[in-house]
């Protein structure tokens, strides 16, 4: 059955399986709030994990009918797609000469680092993975999304090439008028997202804003950590990428016309939206094994280094319908 890291800690029957899980659960509102489809079987000899679903490209039409004639028939787009799920963690070695009291002091230490860099790299992955650049990962929101009808490029004269300066906003007049595009962008999803994600500088804004417009609400989750909102949505950081001060959703330096006159414009910043479900934005994982798992280091064996590992997964993430993910492109943020 479809499990949350909230569930599987309760499954725990071990101390330390459910610090481990809680270390997940309670750093990540990513991992906190994504259900997982454990149904993936080991097929074979377990090298090869597939998880294979449809995504809805479009949405079902409706419409009246004069009486004695037939409704139009009109049927949703809809694609084939499948993922490979890829276990994703690290590992750390201790000399056994720390065994003891400074040992545990530096296994949890490491195990604690470890943790936060898997955390922060499977949010890398769920925004920029692609697995044309790493096979040993899964593709995320950002290339799943690109040329979609979520994709919400900001108009210039129609066009939609354009990008917004959040900078310049400096009144409730054009605070309401920046958020029209943000209303735009939402309403191309099939329901209310459970969370928008993007980086520090441009959710900064994206609170000032709210505030200017009365939109904006502050509250706190389980673990007591303040969630901002827009409209009741959460606003997420999702922190720097694995060993570097680098955001997830980056600033970043581009030519929103594509080539034309405008020329690069930089610190341009995303915004991603998922609406959780597993008719929407979903993980996947294997059936009948624990979604977190953790080696310590095994002090009463031979060798003089000691292997510790933490691993989530194997896992991946999909997307069952195009509109219950959304990007917009092109927010310059500093």
């Amino acid at each position: 059955m479809p499990v949350t890291l909230a569930q599987a800690k309760l499954n725990a029957t071990d101390d330390i399986d459910t610090q481990v899980i809680d270390e997940f659960q309670k750093n990540s509102f990513l991992l906190d709030n994504m259900t997982f489809d454990d149904v993936v079987n080991q097929a074979g000899s377990g090298s090869t994990l597939t998880y294979g679903y449809t995504r809805l490209i479009t949405q079902a039409d409706a419409a009246f009918r004069a009486v004695n004639t037939e409704y139009v028939p009109g049927e949703v787009t809809k694609q084939r797609y499948t993922t490979d799920l890829k276990p994703l963690g690290g590992s750390f070695q201790i000399d056994r000469i720390l065994d003891g009291v400074a040992a545990a002091a530096e296994t949890t230490l490491q195990l604690q680092q470890k943790i936060k860099a898997t955390r922060a790299k499977f949010a890398d992955a769920v925004i920029n993975g692609d697995t044309a650049v790493d096979t040993n990962g899964f593709d995320g929101l950002s290339k799943i999304l690109t040329g979609s009808s979520t994709e919400y490029l900001p108009l210039t004269n129609g066009v939609a090439t354009g990008y917004l300066d959040w900078t310049t906003v400096n009144d409730k007049a054009t605070a309401l008028t920046a958020l029209a595009h943000i209303d735009a962008w939402l309403a191309t999803m099939d329901g209310e997202p459970g969370a928008i994600f993007g980086n520090k500088k441009t959710l900064a804004l994206f609170k000032r804003l709210a505030i200017w417009a009365d939109q904006y609400d502050k509250t706190q989750d389980a673990f007591g950590r303040p969630v901002n909102r827009y409209n009741n949505i959460p606003l997420i950081d999702l922190g720097a990428k694995a060993g570097s001060n680098t955001d997830v959703v980056g600033l970043v330096t581009r030519d929103p016309d594509a080539g034309g006159a405008g020329g690069n414009v930089t610190n341009l910043g995303d915004l991603f939206a998922v609406r959780f479900g597993l008719d929407g934005f979903h993980g996947v994982s294997v059936a009948g094994r624990p979604l977190v798992n953790w080696w310590l280091p095994d002090f009463t064996t031979s060798g003089a280094v000691k292997t510790g590992e933490v691993e989530l997964g194997p896992a991946a993430v999909v997307l069952k319908a195009t509109k219950s993910g959304a990007v917009l492109r092109n927010i310059k943020s500093a």
